[in-house]
């Protein structure tokens, strides 16, 4: 993965890092709504719940996403080590065979002779 894809993954995930610090936030601030002695604003609880339960989707949609396109990438994929290293493995058997049969031609050579 090139360094601009990193730089932008990581950055997606310092926004979701942000987001989640808001839900918790947003959570906080109706505990303590909840618990006031005057009782809790019917309007702020009910705005900060929304507001929490859109950053919840949010943030699902945006961990599905990079989660995703972490399963997409794959590093070595296109890697051609391994039939490479095959591909030399059988051309140094071939040149084996082949000096083997050359040495049995002079073998046969000199017995003939």
């Amino acid at each position: 993965m090139d360094s601009q894809g990193q730089t932008t993954s990581l950055q997606r995930l310092q926004n979701v890092e942000k987001r989640i610090v808001k839900v918790l936030e947003l959570a906080g601030g109706v505990m303590d709504e909840l618990a006031s002695p005057v009782g809790p604003r019917k309007e702020l609880v009910q705005n900060h719940c929304l507001e929490f339960m859109q950053l919840i989707k949010d943030i699902q949609v945006a961990l599905r996403d990079e989660i995703k396109s972490a399963c997409e990438y794959r590093p070595f994929e296109k890697c051609d080590y391994g039939p490479r290293i095959t591909n030399e493995i059988c051309y140094n058997k071939v040149e084996y065979v082949i000096s083997q049969l050359d040495a049995i031609k002079q073998t046969i050579h000199h017995y003939h002779a």
